[in-house]
Formats: structure tokens, sequence, C-alpha cells
């Protein structure tokens, strides 16, 4: 199994359709909330710098907010 390549990405903001943006908020909380709890267990077990725990922290709330704008996408009133 080979290492990702160490890129450095972007926070992604989470946009959620019209019907579900009320649920905003509470959705980012849970968002940080994972990706805080997998960046300090890596953290803890593979006793990353401080650079490496950002960027993974960085990466994971990127990619979850990313995942839950794709799958919600289509989930409008428009596309029903």
């Amino acid at each position: 199994m080979s290492c990702p390549s160490q890129t450095s990405a972007h926070a992604t903001e989470l946009n959620l359709p019209a019907e579900f943006e009320d649920l905003s908020g509470l959705i980012e909380a849970d968002l940080k909330a994972v990706a805080t709890m997998l960046t300090r267990r890596a953290h803890e077990r593979l006793l990353l710098t401080r650079r490496e725990y950002r960027d993974l922290h960085r990466e994971l709330l990127s990619r979850l907010s990313e995942a839950v704008n794709e799958t919600m996408a289509p989930l409008t009133a428009e596309c029903r």
C-alpha cells in the first residue's frame, strides 16, 4: 500500500440545497468533530508533526464536506 501524495487541500465549504440549509450549522459542527477525533487519534498513534496534524485535519474536513455536498446536491425540489 502506498502513501498518498503530500498535497495541501483547502477546506471545502458545506453547500446544502435550500431544503436542508437549516441543518448546515449542525452538520458542519458534526463534520468538524469527526475530523478532529480522527486527527487526534492519528496524532496519538502516529506521532504527527504539527504540520501533518493541521494538513490531515484540513484534508479530512474538506473531503467530508465534499462528500456531503456531492451526495445532497441532487436532492432538491427542482430535481424531483
